[in-house]
């Protein structure tokens, strides 16, 4: 037995700000500006689609790989991209997946036909998926745990959140002044921006032993992201009859369970399942997977009520996501602070109550204009509780995980992020579209969504105990929390 107190709670972070010196400000920013980057990057190009296709001879349905292309290396490589940057070095990966990120935006932004541009677009995926996990091991090994980490996971779940929403506001401005490839040409401007500065301010960062790399479990898992990942990515624009969407559903739900047997008989796996045991790791990462899955249906449901029941403009519609993006940049600034307070498993169950109950103060939408005061107000104040979610589960799954596991731990993390991105429209969102009345079909997700996502709080309660009072002591075996 061991005692073990929770690193989350206030008594492990003192109230006051700390103070970041000058190098430490420039590394938090290499590091967010990449991760703003990696985020803007999902959703710039969603408007330009309807130019695109016929700019480069692309089929409608053939459009859908314009987001796959990215999404299936971006998801499926990032457990494997963070255990490799814990042995052979995060600094080196990150570089390199900054250097390969801007080669590829470079690509698709003078892209000749649909071959080269499908091209940069995997290959900007791949760049991500050595960039956000090794990104997140870089802020938690550099910044110590407690108020430092807590203020720098702050600023960068709010770029996080910030960086999706003004991609959906920038793509449709740039693609209607510029055209589309404007849109590709912005990330490319970015990684020209970072990449000079990081090698300079970046520590190099491995663990201090060199153990094999798990092959098995690198094969199994990645080949399980990538079948999953494709399957709810082409039945969210076909549904889930299409034969290739049942044979790669279930092969990586397959792969995902050899996957779990293999690291169960291997001396050095590439997730330890201890790990995987820790409370904080399961249900905050539970928490993660709820927040980012059911915030995109959100999104994706009011898009479709903005534009085709109440009839605003794209350029309308991007205003009222505009409002939402300032609301969670402030919220950035002070879950920080609410963390500090209460800890950051009692802020994440707060923030999942407030965004399920705030998806269900939607369901007053209508076919009146003036709904879209509520949607405004409604959306920007759930985004708010869904960047607390944010960074508070980051907080949750990484804190008391030593460093030498940090890529690890911020791989599961980032996993989280890119699965419920994925996931979340795909099962609720196509009940809009395949609903006969848009209307009753968008209130059908609204409400599942916020059903979800109250659950999900209540079980996140009981399985961290959040009911506790904070700083109290508990005893329990080691690698059990």
């Amino acid at each position: 037995m061991a005692i073990d107190t929770d690193p989350t709670t206030p008594s492990a972070h003192p109230l006051d700000t700390p103070r970041l010196s000058t190098r430490d400000k420039l590394v938090l920013f290499v590091l967010c500006a990449a991760q703003f980057m990696v985020a803007l990057d999902f959703s710039v190009l969603n408007v330009a689609l309807p130019v695109l296709g016929p700019d480069l001879g692309m089929s409608r349905s053939a459009l859908q790989w314009a987001v796959t292309a990215f999404a299936l290396p971006s998801g499926g490589f990032l457990l494997l991209f963070g255990r490799i940057g814990d042995l052979y070095g995060r600094r080196k990966l990150f570089l390199t997946g900054l250097a390969l990120f801007g080669a590829a935006s470079l690509l698709a932004t003078f892209a000749w036909d649909p071959a080269s541009f499908l091209t940069g677009r995997a290959l900007q995926g791949l760049g991500a998926a050595a960039i956000v996990p090794t990104g997140m091991s870089l802020l938690t090994t550099t910044f110590p745990e407690g108020p430092a980490r807590d203020r720098a996971l702050g600023i960068s779940g709010t770029l996080l959140s910030l960086g999706f929403t003004v991609g959906m506001v920038a793509g449709g401005v740039l693609t209607d002044v510029f055209g589309w490839r404007s849109t590709m040409g912005l990330l490319t401007l970015f990684a020209l921006i970072v990449l000079p500065l990081a090698p300079g301010l970046l520590p190099e960062s491995r663990t201090p032993e060199r153990p094999r790399l798990d092959v098995p479990g690198a094969v199994t898992v990645t080949g399980g992201l990538l079948s999953l990942i494709y399957a709810l990515s082409t039945a969210a624009d076909h549904g889930f009859a299409r034969p290739d969407v049942i044979t790669t559903l279930i092969a990586g739900l397959s792969l995902l369970a050899t996957f779990g047997y293999v690291e169960s008989r291997t001396a050095q796996p590439l997730v330890s399942l201890p790990m995987l045991r820790r409370r904080t790791v399961a249900w905050g990462n539970l928490g993660g997977l709820v927040t980012f899955s059911m915030m995109s249906t959100v999104v994706f449901a009011l898009t479709l009520y903005l534009q085709e029941v109440l009839h605003l403009s794209a350029f309308e519609t991007g205003l009222v996501f505009g409002v939402q993006g300032v609301l969670s940049a402030v919220a950035g600034t002070y879950a920080p602070k609410i963390i500090g307070r209460i800890g950051a498993r009692r802020t994440l169950v707060g923030s999942l109550v407030g965004q399920g109950a705030l998806g269900a103060a939607l369901l007053g939408l209508n076919t009146h204009t003036w709904s879209v005061w509520l949607a405004t107000a409604a959306v920007s104040l759930a985004s708010m509780c869904h960047l607390g979610a944010i960074i508070s589960y980051g907080l949750t799954v990484t804190s008391g995980v030593p460093d030498e596991e940090q890529g690890l731990a911020t791989g599961l993390v980032t996993s989280t992020q890119q699965v419920g991105l994925t996931v979340g429209i795909p099962l609720l969102g196509v009940l809009a579209t395949t609903s006969g009345d848009l209307m009753s079909g968008v209130h059908t997700v609204l409400a599942l969504d916020s059903a979800i996502v109250l659950a999900a709080a209540v079980l996140i309660a009981v399985g961290l105990r959040v009911g506790r009072p904070s700083g109290t002591v508990e005893a329990q075996p080691v690698g059990a929390r």
